[in-house]
């Protein structure tokens, strides 16, 4: 698929506008902006040294992503993520992705096959470095984030990808792996790679099983540090 040679080779320039989303989403990340907090342009363009212009369309998009909410006559705050969304996140996710998977099975392309194991060699790299490489972890947040939209579209199913792409996108890119210890990202790594196994050998219920083990541990992990009172609430289990 020429689509997906093309992302591997070329580089998108980056705008003022992605610089200030990228930003501002990290602050969010590093909890620098809390939840509930209010944030004005005007400050956010004296702290990063840009025009209000960039700020305001960074803003409009952090909105459509749900990282800021529009309040009428109050401005954009900062989104509150709880354990509870994270739990109803991922029991959708763990329905649909490992049918996304399944049929990835019967229908993904070489190419994109060839991306995502572009993609996990990169994460596997970039898991070694993450005592040493302060950037690691952000970037392997930004890998992970595309390799799991590469998987969905690798269904081949565009009401399937519709109904996953905010819900992956938002639950993914919140899990910076802040609090991800290098064995679990290590176990993460070693799930992408079977799970391209799988795919790559035609098999449905090696691919749909490893997925939701992958996704089972990673909503584990999100769920313990996605709200501070999750520590004092026992975590259902299924």
């Amino acid at each position: 698929m020429a689509e997906s040679k093309s992302r591997v080779s070329t580089s998108v320039p980056r705008t003022a506008k992605t610089e200030v989303h990228d930003a501002i989403k990290q602050r969010i990340l590093n909890s620098v902006y809390l939840s509930h907090e209010f944030i004005r342009e005007a400050r956010v363009a004296e702290e990063l040294e840009v025009s209000r212009t960039p700020v305001r369309e960074a803003f409009r998009e952090l909105i459509s992503e749900g990282w800021l909410e529009a309040i009428p006559h109050q401005g954009a705050r900062v989104t509150a993520w709880t354990e509870r969304d994270a739990r109803e996140v991922f029991e959708i996710r763990l329905v649909l992705e490992p049918m996304a998977v399944a049929l990835a099975c019967l229908r993904i392309d070489k190419a994109r096959l060839d991306y995502l194991k572009s993609l996990a060699n990169q994460m596997e790299t970039l898991t070694k470095q993450v005592e040493t490489n302060t950037e690691a972890r952000n970037s392997i947040a930004a890998l992970n984030h595309e390799f799991h939209k590469e998987l969905i579209a690798g269904s081949d199913n565009h009401r399937l990808m519709a109904a996953l792409e905010n819900i992956v996108r938002t639950s993914v890119i919140r899990r910076n792996f802040t609090n991800y210890h290098p064995e679990h990202l290590q176990r993460s790594m070693r799930h992408h790679r079977e799970i391209l196994d799988a795919i790559e050998a035609g098999s449905v219920n090696w691919a749909e099983s490893i997925m939701r083990s992958h996704l089972l541990a990673a909503r584990d992990l999100h769920v313990n540090v996605s709200d501070p009172e999750a520590h004092h609430q026992p975590a259902a289990r299924t």
